[in-house]
């Protein structure tokens, strides 16, 4: 299947890019995380198992285990705080 993946803030700078479509066999938005650290390098840094990283699927908060679907839009970004 095909989805988009986003990156916001220090991520996408990062990985160096903000907007990516992504052909996937992954179920779950944690199977796509775990494909893109796959990738080594800089992906690895960004997105791996020991960093604080927040997903949304299409424009809703999600978790590892929430499952994929072909056109869906997958968001990662940092953790926010308020002021």
């Amino acid at each position: 299947m095909k989805v988009n993946v986003r990156f916001f803030a220090a991520l996408r700078e990062a990985v160096g890019t903000a907007d990516l479509a992504v052909h996937t066999s992954a179920g779950t938005v944690g199977a796509l995380r775990d494909e893109l650290i796959a990738r080594g390098g800089p992906w690895a840094d960004a997105l791996g198992r020991g960093r604080a990283v927040r997903v949304a699927l299409d424009q809703v908060m999600a978790d590892e285990a929430t499952p994929l679907h072909d056109g869906a839009e997958v968001a990662f970004f940092p953790p926010v705080t308020g002021g």
